[in-house]
This record gives C-alpha cells, structure tokens and sequence, in this order.
C-alpha cells in the first residue's frame, strides 16, 4: 500500500524523489522580481532561461507572444509528468491517470462548446490541454445529444464510468452543457477521493483534505454561477459533490442560497472559507477565485511537508500550473504596458 511508510520507498521512493526535485525548480521570489523588472518579452524569455525553464524558448524568433510562453511552458511540465509517469508502477500510474481524468473532462467540454459555436474542429484540438488528450476526442464534434456523446465516443475512454450518470436525450446546449461538466466533475471528483482514501496512510491524509476544498470550492461555484438561470434549487443540488469541508451541513446551506450573500452565509461557520470570503470584500480588488487559488497554493506546498505519500505528484502539477499562469499574466503586464498591475500574481 502507498500508505505504508515502511514499504513506500520500495517501489515510489525515487519516483517521490524525483518530483520533489522538480518541485525545487519552481520560480522562487528573486524569479519573480527579476522577471517584473523586464521591459519586453525577449528580456523574460532570458530571464527564463536563467532558471529551470532553460532554453524552452531558444527556437522562438521574436517578437515573441504570450501565448507561446503559455504553450511552451505547458509543454514542458507536460513533458515531466509523462515522464514520471512511464517510470511509474501500479497504483501510482493509476493515481496519475486521474490527475489526467480532469484535463480530459475539460477537453471534451471545450470541443462540445466550440463545435455548439461552429468552431474550426482543428482549432478547437489545438486549445485542448495536452494532458487531456485521447484518440477519439476530434469524433465529438460529430455529436448533437448527450446521448450521442457517449454511445459513439466516450463509451471506450476512461470517462466513461462518469458519463453514464449524464447521459440523456437532451440537445447540446448552454445550460446543458454546463450540467454535464458539472456532472461529470463530481463524479470524478468522488471517484479519485474514494481511491485517495483506500489507499490510506499518508496519502489519504494529504490528499483527503486538497480534494474536499476542490469539492467545496466547486460547490460554491456552482451555486453561485446558478444565481439567475434557469436551474432549480434541485438541480443544483445533485451537482454538489457528496464530500468535503463543508459536507453536509454547509451544503445543505448552500442548497438554499439564493444570492452571493446567502453563499457567504452559508460558509461563515468554516474558518478558511471565512478567511476566504473577508479577503473578498465588498472594496477589494481581489476575485473569489484568486482567494481560491492562493488558498489552493498554501494547500499544495504543505503537500511537500510529509513524506512517503502520492500528494506530492499532484500538488507539483497544481503548483506548476499556477507558476505558469503567474509567468503568462506578468508576460500580458509588460507587452501591455500595465506595470502598476504586474504584482497581482499568485506567487
């Protein structure tokens, strides 16, 4: 068992070993200042390959874009987890592949909204995230009902246990799109902390309590991008995963919010979405989800506190992402020209 200490290093130690050795490489803060004294791209891009990043950008001719930063930093964490994942066994590559599931559920979700808007399906491919690639992804745009999506194209990936709870006879549209993203996020998001569990130990530790603030904060989203749509309260409330911080009492408040006043209410009496919710006043520049995801970054670094645990792989992945969106933000500052913004980073 992965939570076993006594036996861990057997199979995973250096596996461990190694993602924190990529976690060392992590932008630290003289990273950031240095890169929030550039005056152009090009100078980030040397900036950059002061540090872990390399030469990720030595093929690129200036002038060169953002985007291209976003997509070539991307690659390379994907590179990594790939990596770690062919030299990984069982059950850490099972463990691996969902952190994979979510990547896919978002592809999917692109693709079926991009077709809806009768977007160019080689495009729509391109903006997919590489870690939630499949073969039949490009099929999806084929389909008109839920149903379709699943007999003819998810019935053989490994979103399928996931789909079979959204499949109906309804057209593809806004709000139902919306539900099956939804859906499909809470089934997997029970699914993987089902596993994180039964794996015990450490791992059940760490990763217990990042999913359960992924549950709530998916929560708390939904109910509040319900506000002023057509979803009932009922509806609403089978999107809510069964697990979490605030299960069951805070969802069942939260099931009753019928504003955002009500979802603060709702979360009062649970101390870090308290915290949460005063960073986010009513004068604060501060969105609800950049409290979200600094609290998020403080979960994953404790991550690296423990030892002999799968956490580790994922809390990399997370802090990497957001690592790359601090990069691509203070990219869009300097080619912008909004220096007074650029320290609004997540660091």
């Amino acid at each position: 068992m992965a939570g076993d200490m006594m036996t861990f290093n057997i199979k995973d130690g250096f596996m461990e070993a190694v993602c924190r050795g990529f976690r060392s490489g992590l932008l630290n803060t003289t990273d950031y200042s240095n890169i929030c004294q550039c005056d152009c791209l090009d100078d980030v891009k040397q900036q950059l390959a002061c540090t872990d990043y390399g030469d990720f950008l030595s093929n690129e001719h200036p002038p060169i874009a953002t985007t291209t930063i976003a997509e070539k930093s991307t690659d390379k964490l994907v590179q990594e987890f790939n990596w770690v994942r062919s030299q990984s066994t069982a059950p850490l590559t099972k463990f691996l592949d969902y952190i994979r599931y979510s990547y896919m559920i978002d592809n999917v979700i692109l693709v079926i909204t991009g077709t809806m808007h009768d977007r160019d399906p080689h495009e729509l491919l391109e903006k997919c995230h590489p870690l939630g690639l499949f073969d039949s992804l490009a099929s999806l745009c084929a389909a008109t009902k839920t149903s379709e999506l699943f007999q003819l194209v998810l019935v053989d990936t490994p979103l399928a246990p996931y789909f079979s709870e959204a499949v109906t006879d309804a057209d593809l549209d806004e709000l139902n799109i919306e539900i099956i993203r939804n859906t499909l996020y809470k089934a997997y998001l029970e699914d993987f902390y089902k596993f994180c569990t039964a794996m015990g130990g450490a791992t059940a530790e760490v990763m217990g309590d990042i999913l359960k603030f992924e549950a709530d904060r998916r929560a708390i989203n939904i109910t509040i991008n319900s506000f002023g749509t057509d979803l009932t309260k009922d509806d609403r409330a089978k999107l809510l995963p069964s697990f979490g911080f605030l299960y069951p009492e805070g969802l069942t408040r939260l099931e009753q919010a019928e504003d955002f006043q009500g979802v603060r209410d709702a979360c009062e009496c649970y101390g870090p979405y308290r915290n949460i919710f005063a960073d986010v006043g009513y004068s604060s520049e501060k969105s609800l989800e950049d409290a979200f995801f600094e609290f998020e970054v403080a979960q994953n670094r404790l991550a690296f506190e423990q030892q002999f645990h799968y956490g580790v792989f994922y809390a990399f992945v997370k802090l990497k992402e957001q690592e790359i969106r601090n990069i691509v933000w203070i990219a869009e500052c300097i080619q912008q020209d909004q220096k007074s913004r650029i320290n609004q980073y997540i660091p």
